[in-house]
C-alpha cells in the first residue's frame, strides 16, 4: 500500500527519539506535516533536521513537557497556525522512574509515571478535541506497550499506566466517534535508547531467539504500524495493535519486559 498524508499534520510526543522519531519519520515520507515534540530543544532540533533531509512533508519542532497544562495547549495552537490544521495526535513520550515491586515505589515515581503515561496523553487528546479535532475529525494513537498486558517483577508501575493507557485508548474511541478514530500500538521490546537497558549488551539476542520473529523490534515497525492507522485504518477505533514480534505468544516465556 502507499499510504500518504499529504495535507494533514500530526503532532508526536516524545518525538526526538525511539519510536517517536520512526513515527514522525514515516509520516514525513508519507507527504504529512509533523510537529515534533520533546523536552530537549537541542534533540528537537537534531531529529528535525535528520528528517528533514528524508523529503516529504514539513518538520517543525517545539520543546515541551506532556504533563504542562498551558505549554500543551500553546503547542497546539501554534501547531494549527504553522500548518493549518492537526489532524493526527501521537501520544508517545513515556517515562519510567521506578524499577522493582509496586509495592515499595516511592509516591513521587508513582505521580511521575502516571503524569506522563497516562494524564499526558488524556490531557493532550482532550486539547486536540477541543481545539481542532471535535469540529474538523482525527485520529489520536497511543503508544503503550505490551508490559499492559502482563505483571512485572522489575517495571509494574509502569506496566499498570500503560495497561490504563490501552483500555483509555477504547473509552475515547467509544466518545469521540464518528469523526475521530483513537487507537492504539502496543510493542514489545524495541531497539531505542529508552530501553536500552532491557537489550544492550547479548541480552537483546539472547531474547530475540525466544520469539517466533527471531529479532527485536525497530522503530521503523511501529512508525509503519502508526502511518497505517492514521492513514487507512478508517473503519477502526479503541483497539490496540500488538506489535511484539510474538512475545505474547512465546511458550513459555517471561512476562514482557517492554
Amino acid at each position: 500500500m502507499d499510504l500518504r498524508l499529504e495535507g494533514k499534520t500530526a503532532i508526536v510526543t516524545g518525538g526526538s527519539a525511539g519510536i517517536g522519531k520512526g513515527i514522525a519519520g514515516e509520516f514525513a515520507k508519507a507527504g504529512g506535516n509533523v510537529m515534533i515534540v520533546s523536552r530537549k530543544a537541542e534533540k528537537c532540533e537534531a531529529a528535525a533536521d535528520e528528517l528533514k533531509a528524508l523529503g516529504g512533508g514539513q518538520i517543525d519542532w517545539r520543546a515541551g513537557h506532556t504533563g504542562d497544562l498551558e505549554g500543551g495547549a500553546q503547542i497546539m495552537d501554534e501547531t494549527i497556525e504553522r500548518f493549518g490544521s492537526l489532524d493526527i495526535l501521537v501520544n508517545n513520550a513515556a517515562t519510567n522512574p521506578h524499577a522493582g515491586p509496586v509495592i515499595d515505589c516511592a509516591p513521587s515515581a508513582f505521580d511521575k509515571t502516571y503524569e506522563v503515561n497516562l494524564r499526558g496523553p488524556w490531557l493532550w487528546t482532550q486539547n486536540a478535541w477541543q481545539k481542532w479535532m471535535q469540529e474538523h475529525g482525527g485520529s489520536v494513537i497511543n503508544i503503550a506497550s505490551v508490559g499492559g498486558y502482563s505483571t512485572s517483577a522489575a517495571l509494574g508501575v509502569y506496566c499498570i499506566l500503560k495497561s490504563a493507557l490501552i483500555h483509555m485508548t477504547k473509552q475515547l474511541g467509544a466518545e469521540m466517534g464518528p469523526g475521530v478514530r483513537v487507537n492504539c500500538i502496543a510493542p514489545g521490546l524495541i531497539r531505542t535508547d529508552f530501553a536500552k537497558v532491557l537489550w544492550e549488551g547479548d541480552r537483546g539476542a539472547t531474547i530475540a531467539q525466544g520469539y517466533p520473529l527471531k529479532r527485536l523490534g525497530e522503530p521503523e515497525d511501529i512508525g509503519k504500524a502508526a502511518l497505517w492507522l492514521a492513514a487507512d485504518a478508517s473503519w477502526m477505533t479503541g483497539q490496540t495493535l500488538v506489535l511484539d514480534g510474538g512475545e505474547l505468544i512465546t511458550i513459555g516465556a517471561e512476562p514482557p519486559l517492554a
